[in-house]
């Protein structure tokens, strides 16, 4: 099962936002499980040092379906650069990477 798996990580600051990505990557079956948490992120933008609230989402789906959940979350994001880094995953409980394989289409 080694490569079939990954977590995609995105954020966002507002929320409604959120919630409209997460419920189209879920309607979708593009994701099996997508979990928020809040974090402060503090980063260079456009010259200047920025601090803000945002969520941070943890996606979890197949690797065949990443180009699929980075141009859903392209197209609802209100960034201009949204955060879309893809982790592989490259063990795991077996029984939990079935789940996500029955879920994700």
């Amino acid at each position: 099962m080694t490569g079939q798996y990954c977590v995609v990580l995105t954020t966002f600051s507002d929320p409604k936002i959120g919630k409209t990505i997460i419920n189209e990557l879920i309607s979708q079956r593009l994701a099996a499980c997508v979990q928020v948490m809040p974090i402060q992120s503090y980063y260079h933008w456009q010259g200047e040092v920025n601090c803000d609230q945002e969520q941070q989402v943890l996606i979890k789906t197949k690797t065949s379906l990443f180009e699929e959940v980075k141009a859903t979350i392209v197209a609802l994001h209100d960034y201009e650069t949204p955060e879309i880094i893809q982790l592989p995953i490259t063990n795991g409980f077996a029984d939990y990477l079935s789940w996500i394989d029955k879920e994700c289409r």
